[in-house]
């Protein structure tokens, strides 16, 4: 929906119905089971129902965001290789213009069509390819099977008692798999409804969390910041469960939720697992953590330093099967995340920062989200990230990029007060805006 608008909805007869005739329409354009499809299109009552109909025919997605460069096209289209694309715009660079189908001209032209039988894909085929944020080196294209997407679904049911009469408020974007597997797909399996914006907007968003109907939210840290800000963030208190996740959400904003009735419940995962841990929806949802594994889902820690801190390894039915072209992830079935995490005696999993994130100062390591949550409690601080930048003498140095209203000295003295000398910033930055990505994840490499 392009902003709140009951009135505007698909049901589940007219939704089988239009997928039906997308999958027949595209099986005439030449389409054949395992054949890559590119959808790039905002989220719409047109949108959505073509990538529904391009699974129904057996092709494998590739969902891409409207917002991508000519070069970043160009790459998708060269690795990935689709004979199709299914946009909302004119034409798609990179692609040529006879493979590009407009979705509203789907949606009309598969309406005059006769639906027809088309083989169900099994379990072991490929339905997805979403390539990875490419914050360092190129993206690879993560391959989910049918499989995969359903046992990730089926653990997110059964975890949160999805039930068929929840109703979805999903802001995010569709081409990651927060907004897309998660959200989507979730919605999908559980058989319940989906109130759908093609943007994230706050008033929008507590708009529809005043209405009977809906009944959970779904966002990421940046979003529950600015829904923060409202006078009427207490409307999210009515719904039954509000999910953050795709970067930590700071404990002092968890809190602050918590004070409105807003216990927010974070979980984690990745393009290549899919949701993996998550705080439990009737136990304790701990603030700064990310809960423990989902069902049938495997996490260690590899090699844990003398804090306990080490590398998260997952294994479960939701990973996808290898990167396309690159072949499988591993032959014992763990998938090494490059998260540094530390357990807790009772399960509880706490991100401590990217393994590449982690900072070497002085011989000693430091890790950016101990140091971040220490600097988020300061009252002039709306946004940090910490990373380290080269030091002849120290090897990398601390240094805190802020935004806020406040002066370094004041951030320095809480750092000092709490952290050991060597994890405190040696240099504050305040900037007007941390650069990120379209999931909300600060890209440090820009930073550096």
């Amino acid at each position: 929906m392009d902003g709140w608008d009951p009135a505007r909805f698909v049901r589940a007869g007219e939704l089988d119905q239009k997928t039906a005739q997308t999958a027949a329409l595209l099986a005439d354009r030449g389409l054949h089971p395992g054949d890559r499809v590119v959808w790039c299109a905002r989220a719409s009552l047109t949108s959505v129902p073509a990538l529904l109909g391009a699974l129904r025919a057996g092709a494998v997605v590739v969902p891409l965001s409207t917002g991508a460069t000519a070069a970043e096209v160009a790459y998708v289209v060269g690795d990935a290789e689709p004979l199709l694309a299914l946009v909302d715009a004119e034409g798609l660079n990179g692609l040529n213009s006879a493979s590009v189908l407009h979705v509203d001209d789907v949606a009309g032209r598969g309406a005059r069509l006769p639906t027809r039988a088309l083989p169900a894909p099994a379990p072991g085929d490929d339905a997805l390819i979403v390539y990875t944020s490419g914050t360092t080196g190129k993206p690879k294209g993560a391959v989910h099977t049918h499989g995969s997407l359903a046992a990730g679904v089926g653990a997110l049911v059964i975890a949160w008692e999805w039930e068929a009469a929840d109703r979805l408020i999903l802001t995010l974007p569709l081409f990651h798999v927060h907004g897309l597997c998660a959200g989507l797909f979730g919605s999908l399996a559980a058989g319940s409804a989906v109130t759908l914006f093609d943007r994230f907007d706050e008033e929008a968003v507590l708009d529809a969390a005043s209405a009977p109907e809906n009944t959970m939210f779904f966002g990421v840290p940046t979003m529950y910041h600015r829904l923060a800000a409202s006078p009427t963030a207490g409307a999210l208190a009515r719904l039954r469960l509000c999910i953050s996740g795709s970067a930590p959400l700071a404990a002092d904003l968890w809190h602050r939720f918590a004070s409105i009735g807003v216990p927010v419940l974070e979980r984690y995962g990745m393009t290549e697992t899919l949701l993996t841990l998550s705080n439990p929806l009737r136990a304790e949802r701990r603030p700064g953590s990310v809960g423990v594994p989902l069902p049938a889902v495997d996490a260690v820690v590899e090699d844990p330093d003398e804090h306990g801190v080490g590398e998260l390894l997952v294994r479960g039915p939701s990973l996808c099967r290898g990167y396309w072209g690159r072949g499988s992830l591993s032959d014992d079935g763990w998938f090494q995340t490059g998260d540094l995490v530390s357990v807790a005696d009772d399960g509880y999993v706490t991100i401590r920062g990217r393994g590449t994130d982690l900072i070497i100062t002085g011989g000693h390591n430091v890790y950016p989200a101990e140091v971040e949550a220490v600097l988020a409690r300061h009252p002039g601080v709306e946004e940090v990230a910490v990373i380290g930048i080269p030091s002849d003498e120290y090897g990398e140095t601390v240094v805190a990029f802020v935004v806020g209203d406040l002066d370094g000295d004041s951030l320095r003295d809480l750092a000092l007060a709490e952290l050991a000398t060597y994890k405190c910033p040696r240099e504050v930055r305040l900037v007007d805006s941390l650069p990120r990505n379209a999931m909300g994840k600060v890209v440090r490499s820009q930073l550096r």
